[in-house]
């Protein structure tokens, strides 16, 4: 038995509450090793150097917030924070320089305006995650939000389910631009019309499992059935029950979704779950899954399926706000919208039901605070991991190197069309950086008898109904060098691509070593045999 399972078989993680509140009497240095481990079932982790500060998770299912909670997560980030907090990839936020003293007063505020923390970490069921504008977009075939909701609801405290061999991460979506990347989940639910005419009685959901990145990244596989809205929360259920029975609980590194799959087979799992099912589904022969090529983050001004209202999505760098910012956009939310905003996966901020009329406004303020409304702005396009500014696992500072990169490129390059660039500062991908058409993997590179902050580039992820992962392309760029080595490569794409050409395209049709030679790098960085 591992440590860590015999942790989690001693205590139950959802029994840490009251251990916490203790903590925060006695004091950081008198916490048991253990209840470190099973802190996490509500957000707590230690945060590097394990000096007293932890990183405080707070769960946003579906990304929405009301202004009023926005304030909340504003005087938490005043009050014990440091000024800041960022937005993550499961549309949560995250604080640190958080103690342990603090965690009566910071979990009484969250509290009052609807908050939790309760799941946002440890091997239960994560922050499910949707479509930032879902119920806004005016081509989605169902506002899929309720039934996000309905599955946060059901594994929220859920004791049945707080103890799974590792995490778990649900997505649900109908968004048309896939921007949630269904692909990459263990298990996404993607909403599909089954009729002609588009009403919710010609709703259904495909479903993907398995999905993942990390060091062994694995594209979600489809399975057959065909899944009525009322009952995705039974069929989540039991694909959850199959990996909290079957799942590998052994080794840490072996225990996601994908790697069961991977061994048992599609087929294997399907049956094992519909086993587990007291109703038998349709097969989804004729409604194949809509995963085009198209990638949206939803940035910019876009109309809503309500007539004479807007969103405004707007870039966050590297998805750290700042207490400023978080106000105003709170402001902004309640003054000339309906007092919602949304986070999204990609690290930005939209601020929905604006009229026309206050659009020039509410830009104007979002711009005067450093949040671009420009829809192919790469700063809207960036996603960084924590990095080893907190992280004890990162080996680079990826945050800083989105803040110096992302200025750098818009100053020097001449771009207009989208391009992702992902920065992770370890090969565990935190920062998605296999799926990015740019993704940066922090490593450390021998220089002058010491070591220092380096890169591998990886280039030419694409996602859809033809998905790859990036391929690394030139090893160990220093991070000084890293903004001018892809200021080089992105001039290169804007002078020779192809008409209508995507970055990803672009990338396929060269070689590893002529990207790398456009790059600049080395014979010696070059990534013959690496993987």
């Amino acid at each position: 038995m591992s440590e860590i399972e015999r942790i989690k078989g001693e205590k139950d993680g959802l029994d840490a509450y009251g251990d916490i509140l203790r903590a925060a009497k006695e004091g950081y240095r008198g916490i048991h090793p253990d209840n470190l481990q099973r802190f996490r079932w509500y957000g707590l982790y230690e945060q590097k150097p394990k000096d007293g500060h932890f990183m405080l998770r707070v769960k946003i299912p579906g990304g929405r917030l009301t202004s009023a909670q926005l304030l909340a997560l504003a005087d938490i980030a005043e009050g014990y924070g440091g000024g800041f907090t960022d937005i993550t990839t499961r549309q949560n936020v995250e604080f640190h320089w958080i103690k342990i003293e603090n965690m009566p007063e910071i979990f009484a505020g969250l509290d009052s305006v609807g908050l939790t923390t309760t799941g946002a970490c440890g091997d239960t069921v994560r922050n499910v995650v949707t479509c930032p504008v879902a119920g806004l977009h005016p081509q989605e075939p169902v506002d899929t939000e309720p039934f996000a909701e309905a599955v946060t609801r059901f594994f929220l405290n859920n004791r049945l389910f707080s103890n799974l061999p590792r995490k778990f991460k649900i997505a649900v979506t109908g968004c048309p631009c896939n921007c949630i990347h269904p692909e990459i989940h263990d298990l996404s639910a993607v909403a599909i019309r089954t009729n002609a005419d588009g009403n919710r009685q010609g709703i259904a959901f495909r479903l993907l499992v398995g999905g993942g990145l990390s060091v062994q990244p694995m594209f979600a596989k489809p399975m057959r059935m065909l899944v009525p809205p009322d009952q995705l929360v039974d069929v989540c259920r039991a694909v959850v029950e199959v990996f909290r029975d079957f799942g590998y609980r052994q080794s840490r590194k072996h225990a996601r979704l994908k790697f069961l799959i991977s061994d048992w087979g599609i087929e294997r799992f399907e049956e094992e779950v519909l086993g587990r099912l007291n109703w038998r589904p349709l097969l989804a022969e004729d409604f194949p899954l809509p995963l085009g090529r198209t990638r949206g983050n939803h940035l910019g001004i876009h109309p809503q399926k309500q007539e004479g209202l807007y969103w405004v999505g707007a870039s966050v760098l590297a998805g750290r706000l700042q207490v400023r910012q978080m106000r105003m956009l709170a402001r902004l939310a309640s003054e000339f919208g309906m007092g919602e905003l949304r986070t999204t996966n990609q690290q930005n901020i939209i601020i929905p039901h604006i009229p026309e009329g206050k659009l020039e406004q509410v830009v104007c303020a979002l711009e005067g605070e450093g949040l671009s409304c420009d829809s192919n702005a790469l700063s809207g396009w960036g996603v960084a991991c924590t990095g080893s500014e907190f992280c004890n696992w990162a080996l680079t500072e990826t945050k800083r190197l989105m803040c110096e990169l992302i200025p750098h490129l818009e100053k020097t390059v001449a771009l207009d069309t989208a391009v992702r660039i992902h920065i992770s500062g370890c090969p565990n991908g935190c920062g998605q950086h296999q799926i990015g058409d740019i993704g940066l993997q922090g490593c450390l590179k021998a220089h002058n008898s010491t070591r220092i902050e380096a890169y591998d580039v990886w280039l030419g992820a694409q996602l859809g109904s033809d998905p790859r992962f990036a391929r690394p392309t030139a090893r160990k760029v220093p991070a000084d060098q890293v903004k001018h080595c892809l200021e080089r490569l992105l001039r290169h794409y804007a002078a020779s691509r192809a008409l209508g050409e995507s970055f990803a395209e672009f990338t396929q049709r060269h070689t590893t070593e002529e990207l790398a030679a456009v790059m600049g790098a080395t014979e010696a960085e070059r990534t013959a045999g690496i993987v």
